[in-house]
């Protein structure tokens, strides 16, 4: 297992990438776990789908209910809406949750179908324990960054999108690792490879959108996990995985 002191250590190491390598490399790998990776989009919406219910499904019954105050802005009274904002920033909250979690588990799949390794596909492997309590610390550290980026006129969004994104795959791979010391190595791996997995996420979705779109729109939600691919590759060619360690995984679920 890595400690953040060798991890950091590795990320000052690491080699300089080949965009085109990594481009292959993900393409061959997106042949082995498509199938996966349309699970984990479909699941990802199974599982928001009724948090989306639950916020609308109120806004719905009170314009049929009285839809005179919906109409009449002059009679509407603001504050009612308190609660709705509460409810869906919860539920917002537990979409990223899920998002987060489904995702690390995602990457889990990739390494077990790129080095042939033994293992389920587990597609809830970081929502229960012992991880549920991590992927939610982390979650709502990336929610409160991007937030934050946000609010510093938008664009310093764009520079945390990559160190964010990254932060998802370094979890897949060392959830031993505290929430602030697998916030301080995405944004060290970030700030190395910021250009690389920028375009590499960009062209990728771009691309995935693009190839599902002429699926008939539906062969989007094949092509949607494509575009997680590449920051796989990123932690694998500039970290790497620890050969001799024991993979306690599967020991614990």
């Amino acid at each position: 297992m890595n400690t953040i002191n060798s991890l950091l250590e590795k990320i000052e190491r690491a080699p300089a990438l080949d965009f085109g390598t990594i481009f292959n490399q993900s393409i061959e790998l997106f042949k082995k776990v498509w199938v996966q990776g349309l699970v984990v989009v479909l699941l990802t919406m199974l599982l928001m789908l009724p948090l989306y219910f639950i916020i609308y499904i109120p806004m719905i019954a009170m314009g049929f209910l009285n839809p005179e105050t919906m109409q009449d802005h002059s009679d509407f009274n603001p504050i009612i809406m308190i609660p709705f904002g509460i409810l869906a920033l919860v539920f917002t909250l537990i979409a990223i949750v899920i998002g987060f979690g489904m995702k690390a588990s995602f990457f889990r799949i990739c390494k077990l179908k790129d080095l042939e390794e033994m293992g389920n596909d587990d597609y809830f492997f970081y929502l229960k324990r012992p991880y549920l309590g991590k992927t939610i610390s982390l979650s709502l550290a990336t929610f409160g960054i991007s937030v934050l980026a946000m609010l510093l006129c938008v664009f310093p969004i764009i520079y945390v999108m990559v160190p964010i994104t990254l932060m998802n795959v370094i979890y897949a791979f060392n959830p031993e690792l505290s929430t602030s010391e697998m916030i301080k190595a995405s944004f060290k791996l970030g700030n190395k490879k910021w250009l690389l997995t920028f375009g590499l996420v960009v062209i990728s979705g771009f691309l995935s959108g693009i190839v599902g779109f002429l699926m008939c729109c539906i062969g989007i939600y094949v092509t949607m996990s494509f575009a997680y691919i590449p920051v796989y590759f990123i932690y694998k060619e500039s970290i790497g995985f620890n050969k001799e360690a024991v993979n306690q995984d599967e020991e614990r679920l």
